[in-house]
């Protein structure tokens, strides 16, 4: 029987988990990390934090399953795309890694799009425009901000590929990942060099790109001794977390959407040619399918809203939980649950990071709008999941507005483990919601990704056909769907009448 890894370095942790070609999860392991904000909208973090909680995990991984280091046949890397790790000639961390969620580089987005010749010019050059939570605006800002740091720079790399370059001394990439970082060519699945020449970068910076199953290294001596784990082992192209997340949950046709509410959220669509949009609306990319792409929406801070809320304002009930040994989350949701739909009227903008789709506004601010004395801890609360929710349907009528067929949605993610939060997304997408028996998302997906590396199986499709299985539906509620049609036009009309508010906040704070 063949036992692959999954190791997927998040924003908030790195999971790592062991599967057998049934797709049985023999062992799991997590380990936490913090974020740094050293100023509003910077977002940062010490990428040996995740070679840490690697390492950790992995130990752990092996010694849950009773695996000896030559029962693993393959690892697959996940992780936060975009982020932007500097390397110097031997291979030291430059600074603190610009994370996906960080909106520092305004200017920088701007200078891209001008340079290549306005956004629709860049977009046919990279399918995108030039978001500021991508990496290319990062390494402009390092050229332009901290020049002695990017004199430095001898590669950039993305942070599952930092991983990567831990365990096997290699520099690879996959394209995935690789097409969230804006240098890619994702129609023709290759570095733009004609990008990378207006930019004025040197290529070199660049690690070779693989296809997502491909085995682009193997485990090094070094990496052997920090993990317990063979040397020698192969460690495939693996994915982007969210492309890597879809084919955890079988998202490897068209028709099957996934609604992924993590720390941010994602809806992802499968796409079977890379498509053309000149306004750049939803991100397109290459799947970690070969010949296969992507179109995806994402919301900055979805399941981290939430998170934030259980942090900053939730204390006393996250001890509470932890005295009846419960989730806080789960003591959350029932409170949540003693409000209504809509909360009786309150709504929350989830924009506490800025946003990205539809918006793309990097001073947009959370919100709690219609307040009264009425409300408590179960309508914040409640506001919250909805907000959330009504966030993740923009990107859906997005996708439908573009043509992309909606058969089914798949929902992972801290927002599909309680059945609360499911219904609520059930009834604000307007389509039944469904589960599926691979709970770990995109470690699970790297680890499909692994066996079709190791040989196991023949296609990325044909790994999910045999290890993936739908669990459970949460059918819409049509009188309370009805209700979330019309607040869902208020909910927009919102973000349109503080936007000009949001930018004079952020004038004030700036100074």
């Amino acid at each position: 029987m063949s036992v692959t890894l999954g190791i997927d370095i998040g924003t908030s942790g790195t999971k790592t988990i062991a599967i057998d070609e049934s797709g049985t999860i023999l062992a799991s392991a997590s380990a936490e990390y913090p974020c740094d904000h050293p100023k509003p909208g910077w977002s940062e973090q010490d990428p040996n934090l995740w070679w840490s909680a690697t390492a950790t995990t992995v130990r752990q991984v092996l010694e849950k399953a009773n695996l000896q280091p030559a029962d693993v046949a393959a690892i697959g890397l996940s992780g936060q795309m975009h982020g932007s790790v500097f390397l110097d000639a031997n291979g030291q961390v430059v600074r603190p890694a610009l994370l996906w969620n960080d909106q520092r580089t305004v200017a920088e987005a701007a200078e891209i799009e001008a340079k290549a010749g306005g956004r629709e010019g860049l977009v046919r050059l990279v399918a995108n425009r030039a978001l500021v939570g991508f990496t290319a605006p990062k390494v402009l800002w390092l050229r332009n901000q901290e020049p002695a740091n990017f004199d430095k720079v001898r590669q950039i790399l993305l942070p599952k590929d930092y991983i990567r370059f831990k365990l096997s001394g290699t520099y690879a990439t996959e394209v995935s990942d690789a097409s969230g970082t804006l240098f890619l060519d994702v129609t023709n699945r290759k570095w733009s060099r004609e990008l990378l020449g207006l930019l004025d970068l040197d290529p070199a910076l660049l690690p070779e790109c693989f296809e997502s199953f491909e085995v682009s290294s193997v485990v090094s001596e070094s990496g052997a001794s920090a993990t317990g784990l063979k040397a020698g082992t192969k460690i495939v192209g693996g994915g982007g977390d969210q492309p890597a997340g879809a084919v955890g949950n079988g998202i490897v046709r068209a028709g099957v959407v996934s609604a992924t509410m993590g720390t941010s959220g994602v809806v992802f669509a499968h796409a079977p040619e890379p498509g053309f949009d000149p306004l750049g609306r939803l991100q397109r990319g290459c799947h970690a399918v070969p010949g296969a792409w992507c179109v995806m929406g994402v919301v900055l801070s979805a399941g981290g809203s939430f998170q934030w809320y259980r942090n900053q304002l939730a204390q006393a009930q996250v001890d509470a939980a932890k005295s009846l040994g419960i989730d806080p989350y789960e003591l959350l949701n029932d409170q949540a649950a003693l409000a209504g739909p809509g909360a009786e009227g309150l709504f929350f903008l989830p924009y506490l990071t800025g946003e990205r789709a539809p918006y793309y506004d990097s001073d947009a601010k959370g919100a709690w709008v219609g307040l009264t004395v009425r409300h408590g801890r179960p309508h914040l609360v409640r506001s919250i999941l909805e907000g959330a929710s009504y966030a993740m349907r923009d990107s859906l009528e997005l996708i439908r507005e573009m043509g992309v067929n909606i058969e089914q949605i798949r929902v992972s993610g801290g927002g599909a483990r309680s059945s609360f939060w499911r219904q609520i997304q059930a009834n604000i997408y307007g389509v039944d919601v469904q589960t599926v028996n691979a709970t770990e998302g995109p470690a699970f997906g790297v680890a499909l990704l692994a066996m079709v590396g190791a040989g196991v199986f023949s296609s990325v499709p044909e790994a999910c056909d045999a290890t993936i299985r739908l669990v459970e539906r949460t059918e819409v509620e049509p009188e309370i769907q009805a209700f979330h049609d019309r607040a869902y036009v208020l909910y927009k009309k919102l973000y349109q009448d503080l936007r000009e508010s949001f930018a004079m906040i952020s004038d004030l704070v700036r100074g």
